[in-house]
This record gives C-alpha cells, structure tokens and sequence, in this order.
C-alpha cells in the first residue's frame, strides 16, 4: 500500500465519471447500457446479449408482479448453473422480492423446511429436479406457485 493509502484514491476525488457504487441491478443496467451487443451469457449454444439478459431479467421481474409478488416476498428457485438461475439473481431482486437459491443436492424434507422456512410465495425449478421438488411440495401440503423452468441441457424431470 503507497504511503499516503490507497494508490487507485489518492488525489482522485469522487466524480461520476470515477465514482459509482454498484449493486447486482445497477451493473446489470450499466453493462447493457455500455456493452448492448457484447456476450453475456453462453450456454452451450445459446449466447444472448448483455441488453437481452437485462431485458429478460426485467420480464422475470414484471412476470412475478403480475402475480402479485413484491418487496418481502420470497421467491425460491432450484436450478443448476444456468441461464434461468443468473436471471433469477438479477429479475428477483428487481421485482422487490428476496431470493433464495436452493441446492438443488438436497433432500425433499430439507427443501420443505427451507421452502416453509423462507415462507416461499413462488418457486421456479428445473425440470430436472421434479421428482425431488414433487416429494417436498407433498410434505409441505400448502399452496406454494410452481413454475417449471425448460433448460435444453437438463436430462429429464417432469412437474
């Protein structure tokens, strides 16, 4: 560390054009705004931009309102490292909603627990993981909001 702290704020005071602090929502704007055309997500042969990843997180968003979702609501989701995951972690927050990513390694007691303990209103899952999510949503017996995610890639699964 230089003498006088830090080298990148030494004589550099805070500007807009040196200065923004960023949150998950305000990257995702500023990269499409800067990089519209440029890859964001790759996915075997899916590729989509920065300024469509922005536009479908903003659908997610507007979907879950339509449904009434809003600030302090939960919203689970259950997916492998894929698109529908990334958007869930920008679309989400967007709509107001708090995120909670399920590991989709767990059992369906345990994802019961987590779903009620979260006090989950929606949950977006992969096919794949129907039969597991199928098992928890029995265990749970209240009426929780299923949306099926279709990933080309994932093997299976039906809910």
């Amino acid at each position: 560390m230089a003498k006088d702290g830090n080298i990148f704020e030494r004589d550099l005071p805070q500007r807009s054009a040196n200065h923004r602090p960023l949150s998950p929502i305000s990257f995702l704007a500023w990269a499409a705004q800067v990089y519209p055309q440029k890859t964001a997500i790759i996915h075997g042969d899916l590729r989509r931009t920065w300024s469509q990843f922005r536009d479908r997180c903003h659908q997610l968003a507007d979907a879950l309102q339509k449904r009434g979702i809003g600030v302090g609501d939960t919203v689970a989701i259950m997916s492998p490292n894929a698109p529908a995951m990334l958007e869930a972690h920008y679309g989400i927050p967007m709509s107001g909603a708090v995120l909670n990513a399920l590991n989709f390694r767990l059992d369906a007691a345990t994802l019961a627990f987590i779903l009620d303990h979260g006090e989950a209103r929606v949950l977006l899952t992969d096919r794949e993981f129907s039969p597991v999510v199928k098992q928890a949503l029995e265990i749970l017996g209240g009426s929780l909001t299923v949306i099926d995610i279709d990933d080309a890639l994932a093997e299976g699964g039906e809910l």
